[in-house]
């Protein structure tokens, strides 16, 4: 078992930058990827950005390349998204995710095992 807690997320405005950051603890010898998903009323969850954990590789969603950074500190077990130039769009509750995924199926929601509980972040125009 894995457990996932996010944390950082909040109001800011359009073009402001926020950071988010999520804390694995448990057995995580589970961790292939960590990655991080969004989630607004009546869509489906979407993918923002992933790191695979053994070499530092990254992965961005269209939408967010160029604005957001995702890094890891791995003496910590903990994964960072740096947000900037927000945009209204970007409002979601963001969801940390781990899991043991190949290469092709990253972006692929119910590939990841473990998920924290979310942290809302809301840009205002």
């Amino acid at each position: 078992q894995v457990q996932l807690v996010e944390s950082g997320g909040g109001l800011v405005q359009a073009g402001g930058s926020l950071s988010l950051s999520c804390a694995a603890s448990g057995r995580t010898f589970n961790i292939g990827r960590m990655g991080w998903f969004r989630q607004t009323p009546g869509k489906e969850r979407e993918f923002v950005a992933c790191i695979r954990w053994s070499d530092y590789s990254t992965s961005y969603a269209d939408s967010v390349k160029g604005r957001f950074t995702i890094s890891r500190d791995n003496a910590k077990s903990t994964v960072y998204l740096q947000m900037n130039s927000l945009k209204p769009e970007d409002t979601a509750v963001y969801y940390c995710a781990s899991g043991f995924v190949s290469e092709n199926l990253y972006a692929r929601p119910d590939r990841y095992a473990y998920w924290g509980q979310g942290t809302q972040v809301t840009v205002s125009s």
